[in-house]
């Protein structure tokens, strides 16, 4: 404290400024310390770079609208900003795609009906949740670990069979760069277009958000992959990736053109798949080694502020949601439409306010959330090994 107050003493001169009197401490603080910008450095001192603001809201990139909901996590909706257009919902609240171009992202916007939402750029990771899918997507607590299996480098080349809505496609194309090549075979025409649309959307609305070009590096081909032993002769894959119902059907194919070395990942939904997957593999006699069989799971929890009940005896605290919570409700309720979005069920009583509160110290509540997220796969990780007899 003696070290603060005579620090304090020398910013402002050894007196206290007449102006000091009347004002709280915080503004005094704020007065006494050098301002942000415009502010002179010390001669030697090194001299950071700040980052460039981001480019404000264009019409044609993608934005993600965030409506805040009681006790659980806020409502999300993806839409593509264009003039003339608007987001709406029941009761007449609007909110117009031209009050959105040409603000920054991370601003609260006000709807025309009353109420406030948050609007940002959505991440790779919320697009892959929100885009349009015909297939069951691979989630991305699933993906994070598939790439950590693959072990991808930038300017790798990477099989992966199995497009479906083109979600793993478009993190591979971010791991391996600009230098690098994702070949993604489809055997679905429907699923085949979809991944193509999907990840020719991110490409443009990431060019018009982030004045830069995504890598244009996955090549989508229409083809079973079990029927591609003559493509693949010309090929060297440093990775491979299969999400299909029957993947040893494919493992015979694609071997010879993994590295010696190289991680082949498997996504299954159901154990009695691995386990088909692995007598394939050792009837067949196939240079491959089981590494790992590992099940992703998250678990989410609630910490959030109790709700007092002031009683003459004594005080107990409750979270809202054990009142209010209904039976089976989802912790998050996500509604994507092609270039339409519709937001239901927005609570204007939480959303994003102006209004003065007055805060104060109150206990928390700290529990595991009621909704948790189910199981999605199995994730089987092979290594191609040489035979001593080869």
């Amino acid at each position: 404290m003696a070290a603060w107050r005579g620090l304090r003493r020398a910013l402002s001169g050894g007196r206290r400024p007449v102006w000091a009197a009347s004002l709280s401490p915080e503004e005094r603080l704020r007065r006494l310390l050098p301002p942000e910008r415009g502010a002179e450095e010390p001669s030697g001192a090194p001299r950071g770079e700040s980052a460039p603001p981001p480019p404000p809201f264009r019409a044609g990139e993608l934005a993600l609208v965030e409506a805040p909901r009681r006790q659980r996590a806020p409502l999300r909706a993806l839409c593509r900003l264009a003039a003339g257009a608007a987001l709406g919902a029941p009761g007449g609240l609007l909110l117009p795609h031209d009050s959105v171009i040409g603000r920054l992202p991370g601003e609260v916007v006000r709807l025309r009906g009353g109420g406030r939402l948050l609007v940002r750029r959505p991440s790779l990771e919320e697009y892959a949740l929100l885009m349009p899918r015909g297939a069951a997507i691979a989630y991305p607590k699933d993906i994070s670990a598939m790439l950590l299996m693959l072990d991808v480098h930038p300017g790798d080349t990477v099989l992966e069979a199995g497009s479906g809505s083109g979600a793993l496609s478009l993190f591979l194309s971010r791991a391996v760069g600009p230098k690098g090549r994702v070949i993604s075979y489809e055997i679905r025409d429907d699923h085949h277009n979809l991944a193509k649309k999907n990840y020719r959307h991110w490409r443009a609305a990431w060019q018009i958000g982030h004045l830069e070009e995504w890598p244009d590096n996955v090549d989508f081909i229409l083809k079973d992959i079990s029927t591609a032993a003559e493509d693949m002769k010309s090929l060297t894959f440093d990775a491979i990736t299969l999400d299909m119902i029957s993947p040893q059907s494919a493992l015979s194919v694609v071997h010879p053109s993994l590295k010696q070395g190289g991680v082949c990942t498997v996504y299954l939904a159901n154990i009695t798949q691995v386990i088909d997957l692995l007598d394939r593999i050792r009837t067949c006699k196939l240079p491959f080694l089981c590494e790992s069989i590992v099940e992703v799971t998250h678990r989410k929890w609630l910490v959030l502020p109790a709700k007092i009940k002031n009683c003459k005896s004594s005080q107990t605290a409750e979270t809202q949601e054990n009142t209010e919570e209904e039976a089976h409700q989802k912790d998050y309720d996500e509604i994507h439409i092609q270039d339409q979005i519709v937001l239901k069920d927005i609570e204007c009583n939480e959303s994003f306010s102006d209004d003065a509160e007055t805060y104060c110290s109150v206990p928390y509540v700290a529990r595991p959330s009621n909704w948790q997220d189910a199981h999605s796969a199995f994730l089987t990780k092979l290594r191609k090994f040489r035979p001593l007899n080869s």
